[in-house]
C-alpha cells in the first residue's frame, strides 16, 4: 500500500489535474478521434490526436466529463504523449496498463512512465482502475481508428 507521503502526493496530483486539466479541448482538425465511456460511473470522454507525417503525436487533447481520477489520468496522458512516436505511445499504453493492474512496479521494473507512476497503487481499488484506464483505451482506439466507442464494460 501507499505510504502517507505517497498518498498525499497522489491526492495533490489528482486534484491539480482535475481542477486544471491540461489539454482539455476539442482538437480541430484532428487526424484521429475516439469516444470512450465508463457506464459504471458515467465517465464519458473523447480523445483527439493530430499525427505528424513522421507518425509522432503533434497534438493530443481530450474533452468530456468524468471523475477526478478519470480526468487527471487523461490530463497526464496527454502531457506525456505529446511528441512521442507511435511505437513509444504503444509501449507507454502497455506499461500503464500493467502499472494500474499491479503487474509493474515502478521502483523495480524499468519503465518510461515518469510521473504517471503516481497511479501505481490504484490496482488496490479495482473500480478506479477503469477510471484511470478509460482515456488510455480511448487513445488507443483513436490510434487504431476503431469505428465504435470504447467501453470499460
Amino acid at each position: 500500500m501507499m505510504t502517507n507521503d505517497n498518498q498525499e502526493l497522489y491526492q495533490q496530483v489528482i486534484l491539480d489535474h482535475n481542477k486544471k486539466p491540461r489539454n482539455f479541448a476539442k482538437l480541430d482538425p484532428a487526424t484521429h478521434t475516439a469516444e470512450g465511456y465508463n457506464p459504471l460511473c458515467g465517465d464519458h470522454l473523447n480523445v483527439y490526436l493530430r499525427l505528424s507525417p513522421q507518425h509522432t503525436i503533434d497534438e493530443i487533447t481530450f474533452s468530456g466529463d468524468g471523475c477526478a481520477i478519470s480526468k487527471a489520468s487523461a490530463s497526464m496522458m496527454t502531457t506525456n504523449l505529446k511528441g512521442k512516436s507511435i511505437d513509444e505511445t504503444n509501449k507507454m499504453f502497455e506499461q500503464f496498463r500493467e502499472l494500474i493492474n499491479g503487474k509493474l512496479n515502478p521502483q523495480k521494473d524499468p519503465n518510461i512512465l515518469g510521473r504517471l507512476a503516481i497511479f501505481s497503487n490504484i490496482w488496490h481499488y479495482p473500480a478506479r482502475v477503469k477510471c484511470a484506464s478509460l482515456c488510455w483505451h480511448t487513445m488507443k482506439a483513436a490510434l487504431d481508428k476503431e469505428p465504435k466507442a470504447v467501453s470499460t464494460e
